[in-house]
């Protein structure tokens, strides 16, 4: 029996057939390399002083935050901390007075 190109029906004779693809480039499985991306991540983060913070909000306030980030050209986070930090100094200078 002839074994066609096309003919995927035969699964035992394509074994061994190498399917066309990306080349595996690096040794670890892909949850190893995430965590270890995520590990450098919050080290590269420690370093330059961040925490993290997370909470939760409706689609709507996300979408406003959004757009806001978006219209000043930075990020959502930066966004967040700016109005975080801009509310603390009004409720401090609100306590000195």
């Amino acid at each position: 029996m002839a074994k066609e190109q096309t003919d995927r029906t035969t699964l035992d004779l394509f074994a061994n057939e190498r399917r066309p693809g990306r080349p595996k480039t690096n040794p670890l499985s892909r949850d190893e390399q995430l965590r270890i991306n995520k590990r450098n991540q919050l080290k590269r983060d420690k370093v330059r002083g961040l925490k993290r913070v997370e909470l939760k909000l409706n689609s709507d306030a996300v979408d406003a935050l959004n757009e806001l980030a978006d219209a000043r050209n930075m990020s959502r986070s930066e966004l967040i901390e700016e109005i975080l930090l801009s509310q603390l100094a009004s409720l401090h200078r609100q306590d000195n007075a």
